[in-house]
């Protein structure tokens, strides 16, 4: 384990040390294992996915599907290098039929899904959760700036799986990543369940083109008998994905097991070199202002119909807050 460094570029290797055994929740600890070529990020949230999730009465499926959105949400976010946003949603026919969260770099999270309570059954897989439908990932930088989608095909796998397939055909990056959320119960007085959450992602970055060449995707429809084009898989690669294969939910979730030590524990051999971890926060984007803002765009017509009782009442999807106006404040003439 080499220290942190503030900068994955630079060529300065800092002194090696002890992996730090204080455990950092809310953050994600970019990282990088230079002899095979690989880079990641991995994500430790507790405290901001606990507020989150504590916004909704959801039932645990929904919670533990939502938070496993939430922590993809913050592994691919947290890669933007600029003031924008990165948008996680899935549109499906499953008992989970929407799924958003909106992560605003630096570090601001927020979250909601929509489901039918009537067809949650017990047991129900990720992927049976969500069902048929797509994901989508929008990077927004800004008013003044053109947005960029990807968008994944879901049909009966989960989150993981998605991630996996979108690197594959988007970005033709070798990609793995685990996902893992869980309950914690702290006891004494008062004493609650907990929603913990943590996940990997592990990437093969090799400096020679060539050395990343993955397989061509499927053909499809060609005529039967196509030869289909072949890629050995680089023995970095092959040891990076056996390695992150042997990461268990229990450790990414664990509170008392810090990254770092998780992190020496994969690649300790190899050697692996830690940077300065991000902090993550709960925090909507909503407001009074923002809120009056969205009303002024409706019709005339539609706010006229949105007076009930003599007061508009807009209450915000992502953490429940309600905002009540005049009719005359919400522009009804």
């Amino acid at each position: 384990m080499t220290s942190q460094a503030p900068d994955p570029t630079s060529p300065e290797m800092p002194p090696e040390r002890a992996p730090s055994a204080v455990p950092i929740d809310d953050s994600v600890l970019p990282f990088e294992v230079g002899p095979l070529d690989l880079r990641g990020r991995l994500t430790k949230l507790g405290p901001a996915l606990d507020e989150l999730l504590a916004k909704h009465a959801y039932p645990t499926p929904v919670a533990k599907l939502l938070g496993e959105a939430i922590v993809l949400a913050t592994l691919l976010g947290s890669s933007l290098k600029f003031d924008g946003r990165f948008i996680l949603q899935t549109q499906t026919d499953g008992p989970v039929s929407f799924l958003i969260v909106d992560f605003q770099a630096p570090d601001r999270l927020r979250a909601y899904a929509r489901y039918d309570e009537a067809r949650l059954e017990p047991g129900l897989s990720s992927g049976a959760l969500l069902g048929s439908g797509h994901l989508a990932m929008t990077i927004d930088q800004g008013p003044d700036m053109r947005r960029y989608q990807g968008l994944v095909a879901l049909d009966g796998g989960g989150l993981e799986e998605a991630a996996h397939e979108y690197f594959l055909r988007s970005e033709q990056i070798p990609t793995r990543v685990r996902l893992a959320v869980g309950e914690e119960w702290r006891g004494g007085e008062g004493g609650r369940h907990h929603w913990r959450a943590g996940g990997m992602l592990l990437q093969f970055l090799p400096k020679s083109p060539e050395r990343a060449r993955q397989a061509d995707l499927h053909p499809g429809d060609a005529p039967e008998g196509t030869v289909t084009h072949t890629v050995e898989e680089d023995d970095a690669w092959v040891e990076g994905q056996s390695l992150i294969a042997t990461v268990e939910d229990v450790e990414l979730i664990d509170p008392d097991l810090s990254g770092e030590r998780l992190l020496f524990r994969l690649f300790h051999e190899r050697g692996v070199r830690v940077f300065s971890s991000l902090p993550m926060r709960a925090e909507c984007s909503c407001s009074r202002e923002a809120v009056a803002g969205m009303l002024s765009r409706f019709a005339p017509q539609d706010r006229a119909d949105m007076v009930k009782d003599g007061k508009v009442v807009v209450t915000c999807e992502f953490c429940s807050s309600v905002y009540e106006f005049t009719p005359q404040e919400a522009g009804v003439e």
